[in-house]
């Protein structure tokens, strides 16, 4: 299938499967557009960093999670009904939290952690408030996905344990909202201050990398929520490559899941190293040992994922995986 295709035919099964949710991936590709623009011609900054630079972060994710999930729900043979309320539910958390991020950026005001005044503080509450129900409506579309959707065995352990480090990747975010012992004490004192930080050994709003903002002198948390959000794309992404290297389902089921184990231990490797204060890259010897043992092990299972079955040449019929 050529590419424009094998495009159509995914934006159709997504149509399909929940329109709310393409819409939604439409409407925050209209929203990336205007903060490219903001971007370039608005020269204010919020905690050191552009001010349109986090609606475009989030409107870019949000644009692979809608067609993802949207994708997925098309392919559905039971609980269709309850997986388009869910995706509804969705919709609305999503539209409300990058509201409120678009909203604050316009005032040239921080949309996380921010308790200055009545009005940031209820904003940020809210924010709170949807990305916890917006995290149980995914629970509910995992659940459902995870009792089968999809059309093969290989695409259905991918989107089994893609759901799942999308599910963890979420809930990492929830590391950043705990304020730091130095935010405490100047609340205590009154201060003005931000609540919650996702920088680890240094304060937010220092030196970044370009288009991620992602701290380079100390560790910082969105990195592993970023790889956890996007481990769905990722592990999908790679179930539609990996039939070009190998032949049978089986072996391409194994190795599926040895990338998606591998992905998960990248998610925690990077979460550790944040903790430690460590920038992403400057990772010290132990950090790089564990990479390394790490990449080691992923080599060793997939080769043994793609290795012939009791000398024979595994196939659907001789070696079975449980769906």
């Amino acid at each position: 299938m050529k590419p424009f295709s094998r495009t159509t035919a995914v934006l159709r099964t997504a149509l399909h499967g929940s329109r709310a949710l393409t819409w939604l991936s439409a409407v925050m590709g209209v929203l990336l557009l205007v903060a490219v623009v903001g971007l370039v011609a608005d020269g204010r900054t919020v905690g050191g960093q552009p001010t349109w630079l986090k609606p475009a972060k989030f409107a870019s994710s949000f644009i692979a999670y809608g067609l993802s999930l949207a994708w997925m729900i098309g392919h559905l043979r039971r609980g269709r009904r309850t997986a388009r309320w869910a995706a509804y539910v969705i919709v609305v958390m999503s539209v409300l939290e990058v509201g409120i991020i678009v909203f604050q950026a316009a005032r040239g005001r921080a949309s996380h952690y921010n308790e200055a005044t009545p009005l940031d503080e209820a904003l940020w509450n809210a924010m709170g408030a949807t990305i916890a129900v917006l995290w149980v409506a995914t629970a509910v579309l995992a659940v459902l996905l995870w009792r089968g959707g999809m059309p093969d065995r290989t695409s259905t352990w991918a989107v089994r344990l893609g759901m799942v480090l999308l599910l963890l990747g979420l809930l990492q975010g929830f590391t950043m909202v705990v304020p730091t012992a130095e935010q405490l004490a100047l609340d205590e004192q009154g201060v003005e201050t931000l609540m919650g930080a996702h920088a680890v050994g240094v304060s937010d709003g220092g030196p970044g990398m370009p288009l991620t903002g992602w701290s380079t002198t100390g560790g910082d948390l969105r990195i592993g929520h970023f790889v956890g959000m996007h481990g769905l794309q990722a592990v999908l992404l790679f179930a539609m490559l990996v039939p070009a290297l190998v032949g049978d389902v089986v072996r391409r089921t194994r190795l599926v899941v040895v990338f998606s184990f591998a992905y998960a231990g990248l998610l925690v490797l990077v979460t550790w190293q944040a903790l430690r204060g460590q920038p992403l890259l400057a990772p010290d010897a132990l950090t790089l040992a564990v990479a390394g043992g790490l990449l080691a092990v992923t080599a060793v299972a997939g080769v043994l994922a793609v290795a012939p079955a009791g000398g024979m040449v595994a196939g659907p019929s001789r070696v079975p995986v449980s769906g």
